[in-house]
């Protein structure tokens, strides 16, 4: 049977005329902050870029992209360095072990970014470590100021600093408009978690 439709499209890759590594902040009281950071990942795969995830304080409750992300095979690599939530969701964990996490987080992040491997590092949660004084200033800034030049450097995370804002490249806000909790519907597998 003979197609009656157009044509296939031809495909096209754009190629910047200068390549250069971006800093991403996407911050908001809205969900799809890590979302959006995975999604992100995604495409870098398809790119055949080579993707570092570090999740800050996630890392008691089970969330999919753990799973998804191993389908990715060594494109992505994933570490859950967190206790969970600080404070909240009846997280039984002192703010001390949350700390000394995120602290591990920091040299992890510190170790990937040196070590030239990938393309695009991905910081999850790291403002809120930030806002929670589980990292400090000092050390968010000597992360960014450690990023190589070709290299793609993503901080997600509710409540950014003004400081890391403004250093960034680009930043995107994610604003709740509605949210099913608000209607007391609990967290649903694939789009909450």
């Amino acid at each position: 049977m003979k197609s009656q439709g157009s044509p296939p499209l031809q495909i096209h890759k754009l190629e910047p005329k200068v390549k250069q590594g971006l800093t991403v902040v996407i911050t908001g009281h809205g969900k799809g902050k890590t979302t959006s950071a995975l999604g992100m990942a995604l495409r870098a795969c398809g790119h055949g870029m080579k993707v570092c995830i570090i999740q800050f304080m996630k890392g008691d409750l089970y969330a999919g992209e753990w799973d998804g992300v191993k389908l990715l095979g060594d494109q992505v690599e994933l570490h859950t360095t967190g206790k969970g939530f600080c404070g909240i969701l009846g997280n039984p964990y002192p703010k001390s072990e949350h700390r000394a996490n995120a602290q591990d987080a920091v040299r992890l992040s510190l170790e990937k970014i040196d070590s030239g491997a990938f393309d695009m590092v991905v910081l999850d949660e790291i403002n809120n470590a930030l806002q929670l004084q589980l990292v400090d200033l000092e050390q968010v800034l000597e992360i960014l100021s450690r990023k190589p030049p070709l290299m793609h450097l993503v901080l997600t995370g509710r409540d950014a600093h003004p400081l890391v804002i403004e250093l960034a490249d680009t930043v995107s806000e994610v604003v709740e408009v509605k949210h099913a909790y608000r209607k007391e519907i609990e967290p649903q597998p694939g789009v909450d978690y």
